[in-house]
């Protein structure tokens, strides 16, 4: 299973320390046999990730159809060109779509085990499972920076939707759809610009709610514990130096930032308070202190995808730097 995880500790205010030889394994780390069924059925839902990612960095989109398709309104055959272009893109969408349905049962699932105990008890019994949750937060992260950079998705299936009942007449029209039901669920999906994260606040918050017997610090110190460990990873020397694939180091930012998003979306005053249980503004430093244009879309997510990070007690200094 590696090395245990140590005790994290808040000496004084935003003050954050790690004693020696603190490593939370995200390369190698194995269940126990109480893990073992749950990490196994996660696995599998989380090997689909990397097709995902590939069919979504893929995407091209419908652009030039389309555009003939609304430049020839007229025209049968610019709307049935159109039509079937956009078909197969529209059920690559509705599979991502599902995915994210199929993600978060598991997300539930996690969450259930790994704030079922103190959080570092948590992390220290449950490291592997920890470690397929940091791979959810990753694989969100890079699922919704796709997609903000993407436009032809929201215009694919927006043209998609106008046209469903138009076609209905044309040839091999019906093999091609989704049901309205599904369709109307997936414009919901995307039409955030973080679909991926709106599910996964989503599942977290929907957790809290379904279990009031827990308290709430069991989740949100989940996150926020999460968070100040990987900053502490990254700017020890010795622990960076311990990574046996160089792309650690990137995935540990984006968990840090995973983690402080999903505090912010559940913890009643957020992230980015002066007296949070995240060391917010080491966090925001450390990304600045990455090799230039590595991190910007973490510090993008930081900036445009929390919910406390404009509030009026964010304290200045904050606030000034994630505007730089």
């Amino acid at each position: 299973m590696g090395n245990l995880l140590q005790l994290l500790r808040k000496e004084d205010s935003n003050n954050f320390k790690l004693p020696d030889n603190v490593f939370l394994d995200f390369e190698n780390a194995l269940p126990g046999p109480a893990d073992q069924d749950l990490y196994e059925i996660v696995d599998k839902v989380l090997a689909k990730t990397v097709d995902i990612l590939e069919g979504l960095r893929a995407y091209t989109g419908a652009t030039d159809p389309i555009r003939e398709a609304i430049k020839n309104n007229d025209c049968e055959k610019s709307q049935v060109t159109a039509w079937k272009a956009v078909c197969p893109l529209v059920n690559a969408l509705n599979t991502y779509y599902q995915y994210s349905i199929e993600l978060d049962k598991q997300v539930v699932e996690l969450l259930t085990v790994l704030c079922s105990e103190p959080p570092m008890e948590s992390l220290e019994n449950h490291q592997a499972l920890a470690k397929q949750f940091a791979h959810v937060l990753d694989f969100v992260l890079a699922f919704d920076d796709l997609k903000m950079t993407n436009p032809s998705i929201q215009n694919d299936f927006s043209f998609y939707r106008r046209m469903r009942n138009r076609v209905k007449a044309y040839s091999e029209a019906e093999e091609h759809e989704v049901s309205n039901e599904v369709a109307n669920r997936m414009s919901m999906f995307y039409a955030y610009p973080t679909p991926m994260l709106k599910m996964l606040s989503n599942s977290v918050t929907s957790f809290v709610k379904k279990n009031q017997a827990l308290p709430l610090e069991n989740t949100t110190d989940i996150f926020s514990t999460m968070a100040n460990l990987c900053r502490c990873m990254i700017e020890d020397p010795q622990i960076v130096a311990r990574f046996q694939q160089k792309e650690t180091t990137l995935f540990v930012l984006r968990v840090m930032v995973g983690a402080i998003i999903l505090y912010d979306h559940v913890h009643p005053v957020g992230a980015f308070y002066r007296k949070s249980n995240i060391d917010i503004k080491s966090s925001i430093k450390l990304l600045k202190d990455q090799p230039p244009n590595t991190v910007e879309t973490l510090l993008n997510a930081l900036r445009y995808s929390t919910v406390h990070a404009n509030d009026e007690e964010t304290p200045s200094v904050v606030k000034k730097l994630l505007a730089e």
